[in-house]
């Protein structure tokens, strides 16, 4: 079993939308059974509290639900369990390495570093764009899961 945690800021937008959409994807694809997947935040500003309702509203129009998903912020055991840490942005990478403190097994990477474009994934708590923050990350978790469907190979 592949075990990914995606990781932002606040685990109320980005995080718990690519975890979603990334669920969807391998359960359109047949794959669940191969993948345990979660989100979660760098920060304690929003532990506790659900996705933030555009988020909820994005993921709906597109057909996925993320109900019951409650933020909560990263552990150092997180990085013992997961085999994958999925950051959305240069920032997430620098918080969560405050809070792990090492990555000897190299498991933290940002998600849009899998695909062709590379950058960050953009943050619509600020830019209030919940369209192109689904794309970016709908793109980010089918290169991802393509990456890991071939280095299974």
């Amino acid at each position: 079993m592949i075990k990914i945690l995606f990781i932002c800021h606040g685990n109320i937008c980005r995080s718990p939308m690519a975890e979603f959409i990334f669920k969807e994807i391998i359960q359109q694809k047949g794959l669940s059974d191969l993948f345990e997947v979660a989100s979660c935040a760098t920060s304690t500003e929003e532990l506790g509290n659900p996705v933030y309702p555009p988020a909820r509203a994005i993921l709906a129009r597109h057909g996925i639900s993320c109900k019951g998903k409650y933020a909560r912020q990263i552990t150092r055991e997180d990085y013992d369990k997961y085999d994958l840490l999925i950051a959305m942005d240069s920032y997430n990478i620098r918080n969560i390495s405050r809070i792990i403190k090492a990555d000897p097994l190299g498991k933290i990477h940002k998600l849009m570093d899998y695909t062709p474009q590379g950058g960050d994934v953009a943050d619509p708590w600020y830019t209030g764009d919940f369209e192109v923050t689904y794309e970016n990350i709908y793109n980010g978790c089918c290169c991802l899961l393509d990456n890991i469907m071939t280095s299974r190979k």
